[in-house]
């Protein structure tokens, strides 16, 4: 069966990014002149996903303003003469089909993921999360369905990060068994560095059976006393067979304050109505510093 919906979960608070998102979400901070969330859309839609559901919370309704149409703004643009303004405008919304439902507690991410069930019904599906773009020449969950298809069987895309930095995700034991792809044979969430079996982090991007809907519905609080999806697949990983995959292309995490700039400014870099000039601001930056 093939992988034509994704959820993205999108109702967490945004703590790490108040007061900014006091009344924004965090979802709708820009990354040069898109919002994060649409950078996750837009990969979704190149992979082939048909449908798309974000798990929204309170407070998130300029997620789905976003991506509705907007007459008086895109008339104003047309009369104005601005069609590449105009195309750009319209273009979020007619990415895909995207519906909503709301996580009405803050339960973690495993129960966001449990929310979005009937959406999913008896398919497998993919989950891509906010916090993590990534820059890749073949969408980075594009290369998963692929592996999907060749092994018909779960799978997390997963990175090596550094040995300081494992206390943040979850975290594989994993066996490898081709080129950048593994079996998994344990998971766990936010190890303690010297408790961690590696340093092979699950980075954002999941395809998942649907049986593990069966297993969020019971699943017990864990890190944090909330409902945690790594828990959740290290369950699945017992019935059923749960690989990783080790994807191409360079992630960054917009989740915190250092890699969202780290972001906005590689992504600027890259723009090119905006390379030279920054380049040139950058480098006046650095004689100053040096200076001091």
């Amino acid at each position: 069966m093939r992988v034509k919906k994704a959820i993205i979960p999108a109702a967490g608070l945004g703590t790490r990014f108040l007061p900014a998102t006091k009344a924004m979400p965090k979802e709708m901070l820009p990354i040069v002149d898109k919002p994060t969330i649409q950078y996750i859309v837009e990969e979704a839609v190149e992979s082939g996903i048909e449908d798309i559901i974000i798990v929204t919370g309170k407070g998130k309704r300029a997620i789905e303003d976003h991506f509705d149409n907007s007459f008086e703004l895109e008339q104003n643009l047309l009369s104005k003469g601005k069609i590449e303004l105009f195309n750009e405008v319209q273009k979020s919304s007619n990415l895909v089909d995207i519906h909503y439902i709301r996580q009405k507690e803050p339960k973690g991410l495993g129960h966001a993921i449990w929310c979005a069930r009937k959406f999913i019904g008896d398919e497998p599906f993919a989950v891509l999360l906010g916090d993590d773009i990534v820059r890749a020449e073949k969408p980075c969950l594009k290369q998963m369905i692929e592996q999907y298809e060749r092994y018909n069987a779960s799978i997390l895309g997963v990175q090596t990060v550094k040995d300081e930095d494992v206390s943040r995700y979850g975290i594989v034991d994993a066996t490898e068994i081709g080129s950048r792809f593994y079996t998994v044979n344990s998971l766990v969430e936010k190890p303690k560095q010297e408790e961690a079996p590696s340093n092979l982090a699950i980075l954002g991007r999941y395809i998942l059976s649907p049986k593990i809907f069966d297993i969020l519905g019971k699943q017990e609080p864990g890190a944090g006393n909330e409902i945690q999806l790594t828990d959740a697949i290290a369950a699945l990983n017992e019935i059923e067979a749960v690989y990783a995959y080790d994807f191409e292309g360079v992630r960054y995490d917009v989740g915190e304050k250092m890699g969202f700039i780290q972001t906005t400014i590689e992504f600027a870099l890259q723009h090119p109505e905006l390379k030279t000039e920054l380049l040139e601001y950058l480098s006046k930056i650095m004689e100053k510093e040096l200076i001091k």
